[in-house]
């Protein structure tokens, strides 16, 4: 399953240009500096609305999965999609497709690396790939 379309607005195009980059942000918070989802308006610990982007390691772990199943393709078996929730290396949580792996050998703990993958000339979507012992992750 290819990522589908997103549009950008004025409320996502500063991860949106990150994203361009290959970088993904999440939000830290300038009061008690836990970190954040990117679409967080508020620090999930302390409340406080002074949150600022920064880049994320790219780094994550599996929390949980789940596999989409597709309808047959013309000539092979149905399409199977790895949907994963996965804990960023900074601590918040993010779901996205598992790109490019076997459905049978995701397990709980799997090492992730975030990139980005783009639908025609719509904005760069995170994805997650397994992470390899040459990515440091």
């Amino acid at each position: 399953m290819a990522v589908g379309p997103v549009r950008r607005d004025d409320d996502t195009a500063e991860f949106f240009d990150a994203a361009t980059d290959g970088v993904f942000l999440i939000r830290r918070c300038g009061q008690c500096s836990a970190a954040a989802e990117p679409q967080a308006k508020t620090c999930p610990s302390c409340g406080s609305a002074d949150l600022r982007s920064e880049e994320a390691s790219g780094g994550a772990r599996v929390v949980s999965w789940s596999v989409v199943h597709g309808r047959q393709t013309v000539d092979g078996p149905p399409i199977r999609t790895v949907v994963v929730v996965a804990e960023l290396d900074e601590g918040p949580w993010w779901w996205s497709q598992l790109a490019d792996a076997d459905p049978d050998t995701v397990h709980v703990g799997q090492r992730l690396r975030i990139c980005f993958e783009r639908s025609g000339e719509h904005e760069p979507v995170p994805v997650f790939r397994l992470a390899d012992d040459t990515d440091g992750s």
